[in-house]
Parts: C-alpha cells; structure tokens; sequence
C-alpha cells in the first residue's frame, strides 16, 4: 500500500533503494518507466517513490544489474512459480537493510526452497553429477566477485555477497558455486550480523543442497551442506560424512578443513579439531577467519598466552573483524577482566550491527560501573529477559547469565528451553566455562548427552 511509512523522500533514497546512485535511477525513470512521483508545486527536482511500487516495477521490467560498463546486462523477469514460492516467505517491505537486490535474492532462494526435489545427496555422490562443460562468463565473474566480499565478513560486504551470487544465478541457473557462494552467506550471516539462525539456516540448507544435486563432485558444495547440516539440522553423523566426503574430493580445500574443525570443536574433540585447524592454516595462512578460530581452539586447550597474541593480532590488523572481538571478549570474562570483557563485547556488537547486542551490552557496561560483576551480570539478565520475550535473545544466553549469577535452576531452566527450540549455540555446551559447575548434575548431563551423542549412538 502506498503509506508514508513505505515512501522515499529523495532521489538519494531511491538510488540506495537499489543500491545505484541518482544517475542511473533518473536514467531508468527516463527510459524504464520507474515509477517516481513530483511533488506539486514543490521546489524543482523534489520527488517521492513508493517501496511497493518499485518492488512491482522490479517484477516486472528487466532490472540493470550493478556490474559497470559501457552496456547494462539485465535480468531475466522472474518465472511465475518463483513469484509464488516468495508469497510463502515473510519478506519485508521496510527499513534501511531492504535493498532491490535483496528482494531478488529472496526470489532466487524461495525458487530453491520450493524448487527442491527429495534428494539424498551423500548416498547420491557417485553418479549423479550433472555438471555443464562450461558455465557463462559473466556467471563466473559475478561469482568470483561476491567470494571477495563473503572473504571480508562484514554484514554489508555479506549481504553483497548474496546479491553478486543471485546475480550469476540469473544468468546460469545450472552453474553450482554461485549456489555454494548463497549458502555460505546464510551459513555466517547469522554470526556476523543480526540475521537470525531461524531465518539464515534454511536458506542456507536449500542453497548447498541444490548446489550437491548440481555438482555431486563438488567439495565445497558438500562442505557447506555439512556445515548447515551440523549446526542447524543437528545431524552430527551426516555432517561429519559430508565433511569427509568434502575433504577426499578435494585434499586440499581450505574450508572443507576449516569447518571440519569447527565441528571437531563443537563436539568437544579438541585435539582432531587442532589438527584440522592447522591444516586450514597451511591451505590458507592469509584467512583472518582461520587464524582466529585457531586462537579459540588454542585457547580451550590451555594455550591461553599463544591465543591471546594470535586474536590481538587480528584485531589490531583489522578492527572490524567480528571473531576476534567475539572470542576475546570470551578469555577477558574468563580471566575476570571484565573492562576488557565489556570492551571486547561492545566491539563484537558494532562489527555484526546488532542493536540488541548493544543494549545488552550497554546493561551490563551500567551495572559493571555502579555495582561491579553481581550488577553487572544482573543488568545483563534483566534485558536479555525483556528482549528474549521478544524473540530477539536465545534462552542460551539468558542460560549462560544465570550460569554466572551461580543460579543453577534458572540456567538448567534455560537450557531445556535453548534445547527444546534447537538452538544451535547448544552445540557447544561442553565449552562454555560458565556451566563447569554443572557437569556434575544429572540433568546437565542428560541434556548434554541428547545435545552431543557419543559416536557410536
């Protein structure tokens, strides 16, 4: 509907809408029909848009993409039974992280979700490959640029990402690493920004399962597949035979070892996970993501000195790495450093642009200064209650607060929760510090047992 809550006050406001500058959308207005509305009697040049105007015009034109050049390749109008398959989606219509390119790379997802076939594609490894001879041009210059952007690990440079991979989807619907790139995206986004796991995961599950029907040879298209399979579908034995699977088509795939490592670790199997981490490092020595994982790893297996050098490294290169604040912020609350704790966790809460994150934060930062630690971790359980009642907090969180508060009901309360709504920081309840004291109780135990299998279960 055209209301002022949907409405674009500006050229400026069209241009980020579709992620160009103003040039370009008076240019499509000119020549493409863009929907733009003047304001009467007003000053020369003052213009309004509607959101939902530009979303039809998006559907139904053939949009210029945003690689620069002399021509403008377009985008073929989505198929009908994409348009359907959105409607089954709950897509925004507001708000500054909507952009025209999003909205296609939702079209391009819904299409997978829907489009799936019942498929098994570990047992199918083998034979069914249907992998084309050749891929087109720009399908693969498209990939390669949204792989630069997934590598910085920002929320803006993810969300690029998405759009360059949705783009050589368009243009090669049969070409498999543009599907692997999406999957990838979704498989972090729910940890470099605000994006949550309820939303990120399927997205990235329906991706890398048709990149493996695409390309049953394709050691990244398992890698991600096994990634998403672990943490979101809980599948431990599946994930790990598709990270080996992953890691014997390609040896010397950086990802496969790297991921394999962060499922190592999560399971608790430190001195595997070490060992594959290393590995990751010797494929790949420049990855920030690598190294800082490393530091986790080196961390929990009681290199505290070896880690600390390794993550305040990546920091001091590069600011607004998310991980390194993440997992410092995790040793200074260890090491009851708690102004670097608060430091670290308002960093952690900038790099990924969660608002929520920060208001926790900002709790906690007020508690910690006017009652030191039992304030502070109060302050921090009072909001994350008022934000978990909203949706927007785990209960894993609220767990790991009463964990530190020493309230053992309320934490095992918010465990059974976490675990009731699958809630893929479970995965790694054997790490976390804060519920040492409860390894001993029957029904941490219980849990943990239902959370993490032994192998032979």
């Amino acid at each position: 509907m055209s209301d002022a809550g949907h409405r674009l006050e500006s050229w400026k406001e069209i241009a980020d809408f579709f992620g160009r500058d103003e040039k370009t959308v008076r240019r499509w207005e000119k020549n493409n029909a863009l929907p733009v509305h003047r304001i009467p009697g007003g000053a020369k040049g003052r213009v309004f848009a509607y959101r939902t105007e530009l979303i039809e015009w998006l559907n139904t034109y053939k949009v210029p993409d945003r690689v620069t050049g002399s021509q403008e390749p377009r985008f073929d109008e989505p198929h009908e039974s994409t348009k359907r398959a959105l409607k089954g989606l709950r897509i925004p219509t507001s708000g500054k992280q909507l952009t025209a390119w999003t909205l296609v790379a939702l079209l391009a997802v819904a299409a997978i979700v829907f489009g799936l076939r019942r498929f098994e594609p570990t047992r199918a490894a083998t034979n069914s490959a249907r992998v084309p001879k050749a891929y087109n041009a720009e399908a693969e210059n498209l990939y390669l640029t949204g792989r630069y952007y997934w590598n910085q690990r920002t929320p803006d440079d993810l969300n690029r990402a998405v759009d360059y991979f949705t783009q050589a989807i368009v243009r090669d619907p049969n070409y498999p690493k543009p599907y692997v790139g999406l999957a990838d995206c979704y498989n972090l986004l729910r940890e470099y920004s605000a994006m949550p796991p309820s939303e990120a995961y399927p997205r990235a599950f329906a991706a890398a399962t048709k990149a493996v029907e695409l390309d049953s040879s394709s050691a990244e298209a398992y890698t991600s597949l096994a990634f998403v399979t672990f943490f979101w579908k809980w599948d431990a034995l599946s994930a790990e035979r598709e990270f080996q699977q992953a890691i014997a088509l390609e040896p010397d795939y950086a990802r496969a070892h790297h991921w394999y490592a962060s499922f190592l670790f999560s399971t608790g199997r430190f001195p595997e996970a070490l060992m594959q981490i290393e590995e990751a490092q010797r494929l790949d020595p420049s990855s920030r993501a690598i190294l800082a994982d490393k530091g986790l790893f080196l961390y929990h297996t009681g290199q505290t000195d070896a880690a600390l050098k390794l993550l305040t490294d990546i920091e001091t290169e590069e600011p607004s790495f998310a991980s390194a604040h993440r997992y410092l912020s995790e040793i200074f609350f260890d090491r009851k450093d708690y102004p670097a704790y608060l430091s670290e966790w308002k960093k952690t809460a900038l790099a990924t642009n969660d608002q929520n994150e920060l208001a926790v934060e900002k709790a906690a930062e007020t508690g910690f200064s006017s009652g030191g630690y039992k304030r502070m971790l109060e302050e921090t359980l009072r909001v994350q209650k008022s934000l978990n009642e909203q949706g927007a907090v785990s209960a894993y969180s609220l767990a790991v607060t009463s964990a530190r508060l020493g309230n053992k009901n309320d934490a095992l309360h918010y465990l059974k929760i976490a675990y009731d709504r699958r809630e893929s920081p479970l995965l790694a309840l054997k790490n976390e510090s804060s519920f040492q004291f409860l390894h001993d109780d029957p029904a941490f135990r219980d849990l943990a047992a239902h959370v993490n299998p032994p192998p032979n279960q």
